[in-house]
């Protein structure tokens, strides 16, 4: 079994304005140990090619810089559960697009919100969901590259905030060696998984176990919430300064369950009042919180076999 107290790799999600390479160096100013950037701009569902040199640039950097691995987030375009034909083959093309970008640079995986139904029932969804990513994982078969299905907060008609979704979706799909699944902290507590409590915490993790498998979580967004446990919104907070607080992340960083999964900042960026980059200030904070005496003993968050 992994131990809480090995060299577990903290991120964060870095700009790639100017070029792809330039995450890697402003990763590793902060004190970043791997990286999640946007392979093309995610608010546009097209951009053009990859070129050579782009690529080239960008290996170069990460063997420079040494971090790894590397994560990527789709765009938020992509909506897989929509009720309308047009937008979901839109939807598939556009994540086809970035798995083939994610696989010319190594990408481990891309992350992408599963999708929303649109007032059409979970049901439906899902069964969207599937189809999609049937025919997404067909047409790039033979991609290393994973596709990372990501827990939602629940907002509006989104899917993805019930751990259930995420097994019905990898249940669902034909060939799903290539399909694992990203957690974020904020999007758990948002939808009602008290991280700051030791029981539940054990708990959520025990029903990830059983519907998904831990071998298949293969990126943590380590995010704050705004937000109170359970409010199905969506804002994220500096480590440690929301509401689910030091317990949260003590739990998180002392579970040798999840000790070899990378964990990825996507807190809001900025300097604080003594002018240290946030992103720097993040992740010292979830490091000093390893091996921590506090409410969690890691031998209660231990499997149970």
């Amino acid at each position: 079994m992994a131990s809480s107290q090995q060299k577990q790799r903290f991120g964060a999600h870095m700009s790639v304005a100017g070029g792809l390479e330039n995450a890697f160096h402003a990763g590793k100013e902060v004190g970043c140990d791997c990286l999640q950037i946007f392979v093309k701009n995610q608010r546009q569902w097209k951009a053009r090619p990859l070129t050579d040199e782009q690529v080239a640039a960008y290996k170069e950097a990460e063997r420079e810089t040494g971090l790894h691995p590397v994560v990527a987030h789709a765009s938020y375009l992509l909506n897989l559960a929509s009720p309308e034909a047009a937008s979901r083959e839109k939807s598939s093309n556009a994540l086809i697009d970035e798995l083939t970008r994610c696989e010319a640079l190594g990408v481990s995986g891309l992350v992408f919100h599963p999708g929303a139904h649109m007032g059409d029932g979970v049901d439906k969804g899902i069964r969207r969901i599937i189809k999609a990513l049937d025919d997404v994982l067909g047409r790039t078969k033979g991609f290393t590259t994973n596709v990372l299905l990501e827990t939602t907060a629940g907002q509006g008609s989104s899917i993805g905030h019930e751990i259930e979704h995420l097994g019905r979706i990898i249940a669902g799909v034909k060939d799903a060696e290539r399909l694992m699944v990203c957690l974020d902290t904020c999007h758990l507590f948002a939808a009602g998984h008290d991280l700051r409590n030791a029981n539940l915490y054990a708990k959520m993790v025990d029903e990830l176990d059983t519907i998904v498998g831990l071998d298949r979580i293969r990126c943590i967004h380590t995010n704050d919430s705004k937000n109170d446990c359970g409010s199905r919104v969506d804002r994220h907070e500096h480590v440690t300064k929301g509401k689910i607080g030091k317990d949260g992340f003590i739990h998180l960083v002392n579970d040798p369950r999840l000790a070899g999964v990378p964990r990825i900042l996507e807190t809001p960026k900025g300097k604080d009042g003594r002018g240290v980059d946030y992103d720097k200030v993040n992740l010292r904070r979830l490091r000093e919180l390893i091996r921590t005496n506090g409410p969690a003993s890691t031998t209660r968050l231990r499997a149970r076999r």
